[in-house]
């Protein structure tokens, strides 16, 4: 039974250390970095965690292509689901401090992320109209709703720090006496 524990032990170590170390991005993060544009599409961008995005399909005319569809209280609506740690690339900056990140391979579908003050400024999701329940988005030219649990669902980057980065100077050798 203890060889047993070990082996699971182990193989959990080692499979969970496997991945890339994922920090959120946080406005902080972008100023001290004063990244460009052209440096920001070259950071692989994920998703903190599961997003939803739900619309209202009118009188059959969808055109239902990722999405799944379902009835909802009598209603017949479209969803597409990003899940957690999907990958996405910066596309263009709309404004200061928000980026559109696109997660397909047409640039022509992204969100738009910003800072959220209340989320330790962790680039989150943009939407309008927010009430107490949900938000509004567009996505591929069309308007979409996002839950309020949703809201929070932010930007994660690979980041390595590297102890020797924060301070510069030297190893001082020591002096002798003749």
């Amino acid at each position: 039974m203890t060889r047993l524990l070990t082996a699971l032990a182990l193989f959990t170590f080692l499979f969970s250390s496997c991945g890339p170390k994922l920090s959120p991005l946080t406005q902080r993060l972008v100023d001290d970095q004063s990244w460009t544009q052209d440096e920001m599409k070259r950071i692989q961008f994920y998703l903190s965690e599961d997003l939803v995005l739900t619309r209202e399909i009118r009188n059959g005319n969808s055109q239902i292509r990722n999405g799944q569809v379902k009835i909802v209280d009598g209603r017949e609506v479209e969803q597409l689901v990003f899940k957690r740690n999907t990958p996405g690339v910066f596309v263009f900056s709309p404004k200061t401090q928000r980026m559109a990140v696109s997660f397909e391979r047409n640039d022509e579908n992204y969100l738009v992320f910003g800072p959220n003050p209340r989320a330790g400024n962790r680039y989150v999701i943009m939407a309008a109209d927010w009430d107490r329940r949900q938000g509004s988005v567009t996505y591929a030219g069309k308007k979409w709703r996002v839950n309020a649990s949703d809201a929070y669902a932010s930007l994660m980057i690979p980041l390595k720090r590297l102890r020797n980065s924060d301070v510069n100077g030297k190893v001082v050798g020591g002096r002798k006496l003749k």
